[in-house]
């Protein structure tokens, strides 16, 4: 298990964040990234969630709407990761798992892809 402050696994998240492709993130609107420590039911065996409303489902969605929010959680990655390779690895998969939520592809799809 991996020994990782908070503030130095935000970096790393940002950091992965920057990676990513511009296609995937330049089309995220209305979407904040934050980083908890664990998942509401104390569990180590969430890394992300997305919590809003897919781009598939906004024909509702107007001006003013709080902004969908994609979590990552601290201490499941630090727990599941040896060394900071893995766990820029593993916050790899997990932004990339949850931003394509936001773009409504599903848990299903995501596995087939080998994202889940």
């Amino acid at each position: 298990m991996l020994e990782l402050g908070h503030d130095d696994f935000e970096k790393l998240v940002v950091a992965e964040l920057d990676v990513l492709p511009d296609d995937m993130v330049d089309g995220l609107e209305n979407v904040v990234f934050l980083v908890e420590d664990r998942p509401e039911d104390g569990s180590l065996d969430l890394f992300g969630l997305y919590d809003g409303v897919d781009v598939t489902a906004r024909d509702r969605y107007g001006f003013g709407e709080l902004p969908d929010r994609i979590i990552v959680y601290r201490e499941p990655h630090l727990a599941a990761c040896d060394s900071i390779a893995e766990l820029r690895d593993e916050l790899h998969v997990t932004l990339v798992h949850e931003i394509a939520h936001y773009y409504g592809i599903d848990d299903t799809e995501l596995h087939r892809l080998g994202w889940a």
